[in-house]
């Protein structure tokens, strides 16, 4: 009888364990047509992970639009510098150009698929430039795994994500778009 009480114990400690630590890696990015949830890969993307985290809840990326969005692609976000609409550096024109002001970040690039609801870090031309920008992907993107860092999925809400404003030609940029109303940690 002993052996049962002290398995069960060790299950119902499992169970919670295991559920407060996933929750300390869920985000909820909220978007003017829902709430959509993310959850993080810190095993796979540490140091990213831990800057989303640190510049979401500090409020950076509240009302951070989407300046680059293509259809049937990806909808890239993040530009904290330039891209916050409610800042006095609000420039549409430079959004994209942008960071914060915390160091680049190495690469974490992983064996995990560029496909759809796919969060990942957006960087310059050397891989080691990844800052605050990010995207999400709207389909599978094969040809940008292993040369950008996943550091987390979209688990619920892509409906939402699927209803972000789309931009023009090749570059996707966008008039007018959708933003970020808030990020958080759950």
């Amino acid at each position: 009888m002993n052996k049962y009480l002290v398995f069960i114990i060790f299950i119902i400690n499992l169970v919670f364990f295991n559920n407060a630590n996933s929750k300390e890696n869920i985000m909820i990015l909220k978007l003017k047509t829902g709430d959509v949830k993310i959850e993080l890969f810190p095993d796979v993307a540490p140091k990213h992970v831990e800057r989303i985290k640190k510049l979401a809840n500090d409020g950076l990326y509240d009302n951070v639009v989407f300046h680059r969005v293509i259809d049937g692609f990806m909808a890239q976000t993040g530009d904290v510098k330039f891209g916050n609409s409610s800042s006095n550096n609000f420039d549409l024109r430079r959004a994209g150009t942008g960071a914060s002001d915390l160091p680049d970040l190495p690469a974490e690039f992983s064996d995990l698929p560029h496909e759809k609801g796919t969060v990942s870090m957006a960087r310059s031309s050397d891989p080691n430039s990844a800052n605050s920008q990010f995207f999400i992907c709207f389909q599978q993107a094969p040809h940008l795994d292993r040369n950008y860092t996943v550091f987390g999925k979209v688990i619920e809400g892509m409906e939402h994500v699927n209803k972000i404003k789309k931009g023009d030609g090749q570059s996707g940029s966008v008039s007018d778009p959708d933003k970020i109303i808030s990020f958080k940690s759950l």
